[in-house]
């Protein structure tokens, strides 16, 4: 139910920031990530298509007046997954939209399906904190802990690295795609 929910929300253009984190809560980290991850992929795709073959005139006047999308059409083109995957790691772009605006592009849907891969560490982070976020409510509402201090001391330091190395990742995947689309 929580995939076929995350998949819908993507196509209608709902963030999933707060079904991610909703993930982390209810599921913990590995099986949160993997629900999001599959979710987010499918949701991706569904709207890729939709943008490809069934909205693409209302898709085209939505992004018409963003440059930029017109910038990652030309690098697309020329380096189909590499950008896709580039652009999934920064959060520069909103995640829906681009969904659909890449369903216009020149780019091959194995491409984007399988550059789906560069959602993983925004995925750990947001799934993570959800997962943090509940273990410190069940804390503050009196359930009982079943893990030791040193247990939240890695949780907390964990987050931390988690939120450094996705600022790298960020920052290098801004620049790469800088150069690729010239702008």
């Amino acid at each position: 139910m929580f995939i076929a929910g995350y998949v819908l929300a993507t196509v209608a253009f709902v963030p999933g920031v707060v079904l991610t984190l909703a993930a982390g809560v209810i599921f913990g980290l590995v099986r949160g990530v993997v629900y999001v991850f599959v979710a987010a992929t499918l949701g991706a795709s569904a709207a890729f298509l939709v943008g490809r073959y069934l909205a693409r005139a209302a898709v085209e006047r939505r992004i018409a007046a963003t440059p930029r999308f017109a910038a990652i059409d030309r690098a697309v083109g020329a380096e189909g997954w590499k950008i896709v995957f580039l652009l999934r790691l920064s959060p520069v772009f909103p995640f829906n939209l681009l969904n659909y605006a890449l369903g216009l592009t020149r780019v091959r849907f194995a491409d984007f399906f399988l550059a789906s891969v560069g959602m993983l560490p925004g995925t750990v982070l947001y799934v993570y904190s959800g997962k943090l976020v509940g273990d410190v409510t069940a804390l503050a509402g009196g359930a009982p802990v079943e893990k030791g201090a040193g247990y939240y001391a890695v949780l907390v330091l964990g987050l931390a690295a988690t939120v450094a190395a996705t600022t790298v990742v960020t920052r290098t995947a801004r620049r790469a795609l800088r150069e690729a689309t010239g702008a």
